[in-house]
């Protein structure tokens, strides 16, 4: 509610406001996978852990580009880095403590950054794999000293050791995978358990059937209001179990204050006539793309991955999503907005081209099977490219999985999936969080539930352009690069883009102060409920 926002120079403190307090009601279909903020990968939990979790720096708490600014958080300021960029240096600020109320200590900072590789981060290789000690690290993770990382507990001072110059490492330190955990943490994932965190919020129940309640972790203070606030509401109830479009109705009814699953086409005239003021379309770093295993037939051909291209109108899966005014054909594997993202291309539908790549690969009549999330978006999408699949020659059958559990379905190679309509957002202002992430050679994790890069693509030249783009410091030195990456990956077609959307919110009436980042989403410690 724009006459209810804060001042720009508000502190983060929430004491005394007239707003602080009550409850916080989510809803969403279902729950979003492990407890473990060093292992879950899905936006759902992400958006939790951001109000629970710390690493050492963050992205600021901001809608628009100011929310792509890095800033300090459990560090007392931005690293500074030696003249090779090898060697970077931060001090953990003091008086921090965990929810459980013991303090945060420079050994807590060494041991998290080792759980990553012995609990198997999906990020490890990615984003961490540049430290010193990280590629024995990554071959015997159970016995992960990783030399690269020190911490000295009389100067509070972290010191990282790369083996090569990475110009995206400050991003990855504010990556929520770099969360900062306890020393004593399992090193395995947590599962349904969870660990004590550093955030305004701390987790007090959880039943994956039903939801979870977030309460407020006594032992926060706020240091730096950029990047963690004390919150608003005393309590957040996030429940599971109801369709989308249930949830459109249950926020209408003001029985939930916000829903996170995408909001059906049919409901969108609805909410946006009558509900005006509790609408808010937010720009998104966000894709859907059809991702396509490359190791299960008939994908295992690259011209039955440029016939499904081929075959596709994107147009029609814009109107299908909600229309142009929230989302836009794409014919790249990065949104618009990133720097080294916009190539130009274009993608045609040319049904009669597609029919004859899919005869000329002998694939006529193979059966394939698209997995999609159950929600109506999702399903509308993926009867319409069923029938696209279909008159390119395929035997095509499609199969719903609960939105929640798509992901990691996806992703297992044990599930032998075929093709899948997926989606992806930015982890960090870099083509690299598309690129490689998706398509990198260290994202494929064979018979794990977190491979983001399930198509189980690996190109040693394509990497080599993007291990080369990660070096450069000065960003107009790597933009060639990533765009000559882009470019490659869309000549291999392992996914094929689909569409850019943008972020529909749809909160109730009592809910003031909505706030969005481009990468965080709605933040939960900003809003508030009257």
């Amino acid at each position: 509610m724009a006459e209810d926002r804060l001042p720009l120079d508000w502190n983060g403190q929430t004491l005394g406001s007239p707003h602080r307090g009550g409850t916080l009601r989510l809803t969403a279909d279902g729950p979003g996978g492990t407890l473990d903020p060093q292992i879950n990968y899905g936006t759902q939990y992400m958006q939790v852990f951001v109000v629970m979790y710390d690493p050492l720096l963050v992205y600021r708490q901001a809608p628009g580009k100011a929310g792509l600014e890095v800033v300090p958080d459990l560090a007392e300021a931005m690293p500074s880095v030696s003249a090779d960029g090898l060697t970077w240096h931060l001090t953990l600020r003091s008086g921090l403590k965990f929810s459980d109320g013991s303090p945060v200590e420079v050994e807590d900072v060494v041991a998290s950054y080792q759980r990553i590789f012995r609990a198997g981060s999906p990020t490890a290789a990615s984003f961490y794999g540049n430290i010193e000690g990280a590629d024995t690290c990554l071959k015997t993770p159970d016995r992960c000293i990783l030399p690269g990382v020190k911490g000295d507990p009389k100067t509070r001072e972290i010191t990282f050791h790369l083996v090569h110059p990475d110009g995206e490492f400050t991003y990855k330190l504010a990556f929520p995978h770099a969360a900062i955990l306890p020393r004593n943490t399992p090193a395995h994932d947590l599962g349904m358990q969870t660990a004590p965190g550093t955030g305004p919020y701390r987790l007090t129940h959880y039943d994956p059937e039903h939801g979870m309640v977030l309460e407020r972790n006594a032992f926060f203070h706020v240091w730096n209001p950029q990047a963690q606030t004390d919150g608003f509401a005393d309590r957040i109830e996030y429940n599971f179990g109801l369709s989308d479009e249930a949830q459109v109705t249950a926020v209408e009814q003001g029985q939930y204050d916000w829903m996170l699953d995408a909001k059906p086409a049919d409901r969108l005239g609805e909410i946006g006539s009558k509900y005006t003021e509790q609408v808010h379309i937010e720009p998104l770093l966000g894709l859907y793309y059809l991702a396509m295993n490359n190791h299960e037939p008939p994908f295992t051909d690259e011209r039955v991955r440029h016939a499904v291209s081929l075959g596709v109108n994107r147009h029609a899966m814009t109107i299908l999503f909600g229309g142009s005014a929230i989302s836009e054909p794409l014919c790249q594997m990065v949104p618009h907005g990133l720097p080294g993202a916009d190539l130009g291309m274009t993608c045609l539908q040319d049904v009669a081209r597609a029919r004859r790549l899919v005869h000329d690969a002998g694939a006529d009549g193979a059966s394939v099977t698209l997995i999609v999330p159950n929600r109506a978006i999702e399903l509308g999408m993926g009867t319409y490219l069923r029938n696209a699949l279909s008159q390119i020659g395929l035997n095509a059958q499609l199969r719903p999985i609960t939105a929640g559990l798509a992901d990691s379905y996806e992703q297992n190679t044990a599930n032998h999936v075929q093709i899948a309509l997926s989606y992806w957002f930015a982890d960090y202002p870099s083509p690299s969080t598309f690129l490689d992430d998706l398509f990198g050679c260290d994202n494929y994790h064979p018979n794990a539930s977190v491979s983001p890069n399930f198509t189980g693509f690996c190109d040693q030249h394509i990497q080599g352009l993007m291990d080369q783009a990660r070096e450069q410091v000065n960003v107009a030195q790597a933009n060639p690069l990533w765009e000559e990456a882009g470019r490659s990956i869309m000549a291999k077609m392992p996914g094929a883009p689909m569409i850019q959307m943008k972020t529909v919110d749809f909160v109730s009436h009592r809910l003031g102060n909505y706030t969005s980042t481009w990468l965080d989403h709605m933040l939960f410690s900003h809003v508030w409920v009257q």
